[in-house]
């Protein structure tokens, strides 16, 4: 029988507290490390039970959350430890050059990569009777089903790397969503950090926002995000963006 979230032993978390680059193999010359957020290393403070992560496509937010999988033993592919569907002879780069700083070491927990879901999901179909994803195929059910069955049947306790799980979720399910975040992080169970550009998931109470935009990876506030600024304005007054979207007037002044 499975355990109830709320009757699970508290494990206290946060558990990683910080993620720090190795000055000694920084090369800010090439790739990731050139990246405009990493240029002048990583120091990113992770004591808070849920952690997002935003920035523009590009600005190395996927790429930091598979480094620091990586570190925790996940398969960076997506998964947990368990999950090894190819053989890596070394980790990535970005993963070689940072440290991971634990108040606990865990190894419970799980890496999601929204992009290659599908290939954890056919995994699932080789090695698993399914009871434990809620008896069901992941694939034959929707994308947002899937993603649901696995936070629902599988989501308990450990760090949770979530790499735009919002992709496959209608916003009322982001919301689902939300609630199990709140069972398991809300007690101790577990800690979340998340790369997302869903203004609705960056609302959630309490969490820590990090900010890759810049020359360095900066804490900011909600109402700060570009996330909330661009849907509220937007909400507000849709007719001024295809204005300026669609129309031969306007200009960057009119968003």
């Amino acid at each position: 029988m499975k355990v109830r979230r709320t009757e699970l032993p508290k494990t206290g978390a946060p558990f990683l507290l910080r993620v720090t680059s190795l000055p000694e193999r920084w090369d800010a010359t090439s790739y990731p490390f050139n990246v405009r957020a990493f240029s002048r290393g990583i120091d990113l403070d992770c004591r808070a039970r849920v952690i997002f992560l935003v920035g523009e496509n590009g600005s190395g937010k996927s790429t930091l959350l598979e480094a620091i999988a990586e570190c925790c033993g996940f398969n960076p592919e997506g998964g947990n430890r368990d999950h090894h569907r190819a053989v890596f002879a070394e980790r990535s780069p970005l993963a070689q050059a940072i440290r991971l700083s634990w108040r606990t070491k865990v190894a419970e927990g799980f890496f999601l990569r929204a992009e290659s879901f599908y290939n954890f999901a056919s995994y699932i179909e080789t090695v698993s009777n399914l009871r434990a994803y809620g008896g069901k195929s992941l694939h034959r059910q929707s994308h947002g089903e899937s993603f649901m069955a696995l936070f629902n049947n599988r989501f308990e306790q450990g760090v949770y790397l979530l790499d735009e799980p919002e992709a496959a979720l209608s916003p009322q399910r982001q919301l689902s969503f939300l609630r199990i975040v709140h069972d398991m992080a809300a007690p101790g169970h577990a800690q979340f950090i998340i790369a997302t550009h869903s203004p609705i998931l960056l609302a959630y109470p309490g969490a820590t926002i990090f900010s890759l935009d810049g020359d360095t990876i900066e804490r900011v506030q909600y109402q700060e995000t570009k996330h909330f600024l661009i849907t509220r304005d937007f909400l507000s007054g849709p007719e001024r963006f295809f204005k300026h979207l669609f129309g031969k007037e306007g200009s960057d002044s009119d968003v």
